[in-house]
């Protein structure tokens, strides 16, 4: 074991030694840290997977006791989800609450992030990302969530995880090489460019273009709505039409000072922290080299990406409603009405009681997806595109509609105080309206299942 490793283990031993009376029994030794995790030297090495229930379950912020059972979660899973909480840890409530109400960009908590390399996650070693999975970049974004920073804190990274999926597998060399070092060290912010105003999920329908021009570069023309961090990214992921039925995929740079492009930050609901955008294009210019693979493999590009987008999504939720319920419960715990704590009374008990089985249920699903999703990345043919778009459907549906559950009833636990900024539950429901919309919606996930698994005739 070398000196950091060392190190770390002794400050494991500091930080432990607190709770020696909660231990119930101390296992022989250590397992190595995995190579592939991003460096944070706050991280401790939990003890081997046997063993591992045998010490308390750490709230990712406030290293507590959390609501969500551990069970079942790899080393790995739990060690991104300690690390994680350590870095949201030094971003308060009050921290999100701030940027929630001034609308400012969290660019600090983005280049924590990128420090330690957790940007680069799931992106191949060769290039300097973790190698890691959909199933710890998903324990990634729940840590985020649930920690407070809520669908603020998770879409400030989101586009970074989920959108940089068909780049590293379908881009050249020299991209990879130029792109991917500079997304993971937080240079680069990315944001994803899909959706227009006219077309909503009709992807097939896309009509901004992307004219070849004599000199190879692209002319591209039209418009995008509901792209998240327009106003900070540096590059885009751009959906275009090449061709009248040929949909391409670029990496552009995003020149403010070049004529052609057009930002324009949209007022919203929630998540203010983090800016949602318009996008005019108008002949703006890009070079050859922006081009992704071929010309006409845009769509199915993007569906290398969307699978993971909606697990990432489902965990960011589960984060979400695991938070406003853990709330929820010390504010019933806490809170005394006609001298007993209101928590004694079923009809408060009762609603979040059920709200935790709909988080777990979720849970089970949305991390069931995820190891589907990274087992068909083996290419032995044993997990069907299909099976993982079935389960990350599912996921972020019941997901989605647990976290609003489970907000919905933390801000009703709390009465009056729930409209009140400064108890969180407020901010925390009105972001559970998110990833009840997208990226894809509750109608459309039903539409997809009805047809693709009960075979049922198609609605629209």
């Amino acid at each position: 074991m070398n000196s950091t490793k060392l190190q770390h283990l002794f400050w494991l031993c500091c930080l432990c030694s607190a709770f020696d009376s909660c231990i119930r029994r101390t296992p022989d030794k250590f397992p190595s840290h995995d190579s592939r995790l991003p460096t944070y030297p706050r991280v401790y090495y939990l003890p081997s997977r046997q063993y591992h229930h045998y010490y308390l379950e750490f709230d990712v912020k406030h290293g507590t006791r959390g609501i969500m059972s551990m069970a079942g979660f790899t080393e790995n899973q739990i060690m991104v989800r300690e690390a994680i909480g350590r870095i949201c840890s030094e971003f308060p409530n009050t921290y999100w609450q701030e940027r929630d109400q001034t609308e400012t960009d969290p660019k600090d908590f983005h280049a924590a992030l990128a420090k330690d390399g957790w940007l680069g996650i799931a992106l191949p070693e060769s290039l300097g990302g973790a190698g890691l999975g959909i199933s710890e970049a998903t324990m990634m974004m729940q840590a985020i969530t649930e920690s407070g920073a809520g669908m603020a804190g998770a879409q400030s990274v989101h586009a970074n995880v989920y959108a940089t999926q068909p780049l590293a597998a379908f881009a050249s060399q020299p991209q990879l090489e130029t792109a991917i070092p500079n997304v993971v060290s937080g240079k680069w912010r990315v944001c994803f460019g899909v959706t227009e105003p006219d077309a909503g999920l009709d992807t097939l329908s896309l009509s901004t273009t992307a004219t070849k021009r004599k000199d190879g570069s692209y002319s591209i023309t039209g418009k995008k709505i509901w792209i998240t961090c327009a106003q900070v990214a540096a590059k885009m992921v751009l959906l275009a039409r090449t061709a009248p039925d040929s949909l391409s995929l670029f990496f552009i740079h995003l020149d403010r000072d070049k004529p052609g492009l057009d930002i324009r930050r949209i007022k919203k609901m929630g998540g203010r922290a983090v800016d949602a955008n318009e996008v005019f294009f108008d002949d703006y210019r890009v070079p050859s080299s922006s081009l992704i693979g071929d010309e006409g493999n845009g769509f199915k590009m993007i569906l290398h990406g969307m699978n993971a987008e909606r697990c990432l999504l489902a965990g960011e939720a589960l984060g979400l409603g695991y938070a406003a319920l853990a709330k929820a419960a010390t504010y019933a715990k806490e809170r005394v009405v006609f001298r007993r704590p209101i928590g004694m009374n079923q009809s408060v008990a009762h609603p979040l009681a059920d709200a935790y089985m709909r988080l777990e249920a979720a849970k089970l699903a949305t991390y069931h997806a995820a190891r589907l999703y990274d087992a068909s990345r083996g290419g032995d043919g044993s997990v069907s595109v299909h099976d993982v778009a079935v389960a990350a459907n599912s996921a972020k549906y019941l997901a989605a509609e647990a976290a609003f559950a489970a907000c919905e009833r933390a801000v009703l636990a709390h009465g009056g105080m729930g409209y009140a900024v400064e108890y969180d539950v407020e901010r925390w429901f009105r972001e559970s309206l998110v990833p009840r919309i997208a990226p894809v919606s509750r109608e459309m996930i039903l539409n997809f299942i009805s047809e693709k698994v009960l075979k049922l005739p198609r609605s629209y």
